[in-house]
């Protein structure tokens, strides 16, 4: 099953839902697929869909995915990444009032560049990513997180002295 994700702020994405709808109407996407469509207002045709799915079925959407495709999120790339999904991210763009600036466009290349996710630019066919993505040799993250909180605690504690 192929995961849409386009999170919870109140912005719409209807771009993304629309390509998806076309992508399964010519037949490339031949697979069940399932979107949490957040505050768009397009409605799929031939995919189910939700507006919003509460934490503990999100987790179980993307745990049973086959593939993530997601905006600029920084939490559901990670959660797709750390379920070891293959994940494309499509950047939110301020140009189509999807958000107010284009934030996800950095999130999306700094993740690409190291290998995490696909990203689908303006330029770029989905469909030839989702293809992709079933050959694409992911890379591992690693969350630096224990060690960031320990190097902020070092520093307060020395701040104290």
């Amino acid at each position: 099953m192929i995961f849409v994700v386009l999170g919870t702020q109140k912005f719409q994405c209807n771009r993304l839902l629309k390509q998806v709808d076309e992508l399964i109407e010519s037949g490339e996407i031949d697979e069940p697929t399932f979107a949490q469509v957040g505050h768009s207002d397009y409605r799929p045709k031939y995919y189910k869909y939700i507006d919003f799915l509460d934490k503990a079925s999100f987790d179980e959407k993307v745990k049973e995915c086959s593939l993530l495709i997601t905006h600029g999120g920084v939490g559901t790339i990670i959660a797709g990444i750390n379920y070891r999904k293959p994940v494309i991210v499509f950047p939110r763009l301020k140009k189509y009032s999807e958000h107010v600036d284009d934030h996800q466009m950095e999130i999306a290349r700094a993740f690409s560049k190291k290998g995490y996710v696909l990203m689908c630019c303006e330029e770029d066919n989905l469909g030839e990513l989702i293809k992709n993505s079933r050959t694409f040799k992911f890379g591992i993250y690693v969350s630096q997180r224990e060690k960031t909180v320990r190097v902020i605690g070092d520093y307060i504690t020395q701040i104290k002295l």
